[in-house]
């Protein structure tokens, strides 16, 4: 059981919650810090001061201050005036995922919001209550404004759920679980629209692929090697010891371990060939990179989901600090970042491909026996070849960019929001890119039996051929692209 504002979320463990596959509960401890904070928000609330988010209105407004009678009022206008997103729904994992990671921030005990709230945002989760959120409209700074406020519109009986795979409006299913509309409090509705929930649900999403499709990518280059025929030297341990990345350290191992037992491999030890292409021989080099890259982004996002990102903070009876910790920067910069690294996988990937038709070391011409009135495996490289300059068009980093908002009160904001989403879809590339290397590697092996291989190519070599047969004359390749980019959506390809 994970405990909300006590335990540590991982991405793992946030999937696992999304996923129902662990449970996820407020404890006695969580809910007395939810209380406690909330009864200071109260006492500000009733005060004269001037206190921001509490008492007054937001962004440039922050000097009017407000009347208590007008507070509920101002929380649910907070909300509908900031539900501006636009574009097609996020995915629904997505939204739930928000919604997890929104609740562990709010039962820290710093955001002033009540328990029964909380507990309707845990309802929704737990009855699969999924609301619809368009893709655009956060710039990443003040929180992910405009998302957010589409994710909890529906606690107020407006906005839409997902019904299955309809949209169905919030208010006929609250009525159908008897549910009735919250009425928002003091500070309530800046605490759930301000933080960065949509910016970090990308994030950990595209970890939790991008996870696999580095063990992914190892597998490809060592199947494309061994289908080239090429080098095991490179990958040696005492080489990468003396140029010690952790992540080059970490797939020359692997790729060790992928080279066990090939009589492939031993078969040309001592052949007069000095040294391979750089896409294979600088895989540890250029896999371990985005390894760092992905190790950094990791470590970013775990601090960032068990942290405090509304505004403003609660920090004793008397004290709230408007502050910043709604910036998405800390992410964006990584996210960015992990952007470059993940496009570089299919950028190799697709230089491994192009290798294996060139016709060299035994290989045929495209891959195919009888070329000439058969094309073979030419024009699946031009779709790596696409995939791969689109991946370099969305390398452009947003946060590098800035347009002020709210009459430049809020002057620089991260642009994090599209940071994630680039990612996610770049991500999507990958997949695709490396399906197609696998179904060529799984060609080239053709051609270096009867040697055999390690334990996991030949295991994965049957996997590919349960679904894509050899090509021995041409035929639609559509279907085996589909079907490999299949096994690689669903991790089927073994990669350990």
């Amino acid at each position: 059981m994970f405990r909300y504002g006590l335990d540590k979320l991982t991405v793992e463990i946030v999937i696992a919650i999304s996923n129902g596959s662990l449970n996820a509960q407020l404890t006695a401890k969580t809910i007395e810090k939810v209380q406690t904070c909330r009864k200071k928000v109260e006492a500000m609330a009733a005060s004269s001061k001037a206190i921001y988010g509490i008492n007054t209105g937001f962004g440039p407004l922050c000097d009017v201050q407000i009347t208590p009678d007008e507070t509920s009022k101002l929380q649910k206008n907070l909300l509908m005036t900031h539900a501006v997103g636009v574009g097609k729904p996020i995915n629904k994992r997505l939204s739930k995922i928000m919604m997890i990671c929104k609740i562990h921030a709010l039962c820290q005990g710093f955001s002033g919001i009540r328990l029964d709230v909380i507990n309707r945002i845990i309802y929704f989760i737990e009855n699969n209550l999924i609301p619809v959120v368009p893709e655009q409209g956060s710039v990443g700074a003040s929180g992910d404004l405009a998302p957010l406020s589409h994710l909890f519109l529906p606690l107020l009986g407006d906005g839409e759920f997902w019904v299955d795979n309809q949209i169905v409006s919030a208010k006929k299913i609250l009525t159908k679980h008897n549910l009735d509309p919250i009425k928002l409090e003091a500070k309530e509705g800046l605490a759930l629209i301000n933080g960065t929930q949509f910016i970090l649900a990308h994030t950990i999403v595209g970890l939790h692929k991008m996870k696999y499709l580095l063990d992914l990518a190892d597998v490809a280059g060592a199947m494309s090697i061994e289908g080239y025929k090429g080098s095991a030297s490179p990958f040696k341990k005492s080489l990468h010891k003396i140029r010690p990345f952790k992540g080059s350290l970490k797939v020359a191992k692997r790729m060790r371990m992928l080279f066990k037992s090939s009589e492939n491999i031993m078969s040309h030890e001592n052949c007069e060939r000095v040294q391979d292409p750089y896409s294979m021989r600088c895989i540890p080099q250029v896999h371990g990179a985005s390894r760092n890259a992905y190790n950094h982004l990791r470590k970013l996002a775990e601090i960032e989901m068990n942290s405090v990102t509304d505004n403003p903070i609660v920090l004793s009876d008397t004290v709230a600090i408007s502050g910043g910790n709604f910036h998405g920067q800390p992410l964006a910069m990584a996210l960015d970042y992990g952007a470059v690294a993940a496009s570089e996988l299919g950028n190799i990937s697709d230089r491994r491909s192009y290798l294996l038709i060139e016709g060299k070391y035994g290989l045929p011409r495209l891959l195919t026996a009888s070329g000439g009135l058969n094309s073979g495996f030419m024009i699946p490289q031009y779709t790596t070849a696409a995939l791969v300059t689109e991946n370099k068009s969305l390398c452009f980093p947003p946060s590098a960019d800035s347009i002020p908002t709210a009459l430049g009160q809020e002057d620089h904001v991260s642009m994090g929001s599209i940071s994630g989403r680039k990612f996610n879809q770049i991500l999507e590339n990958i997949e695709k890119i490396l399906a197609i290397e696998l179904m060529y590697a799984a060609q080239a092996l053709e051609f270096r039996r009867p040697c055999t291989f390690s334990k996991t190519i030949e295991e994965n070599f049957k996997i590919i051929r349960s679904y894509v047969t050899k090509l021995e004359e041409d035929r639609i390749l559509k279907d085996d692209i589909n079907a490999m980019i299949n096994l690689v959506k669903n991790k089927c390809i073994v990669v350990n």
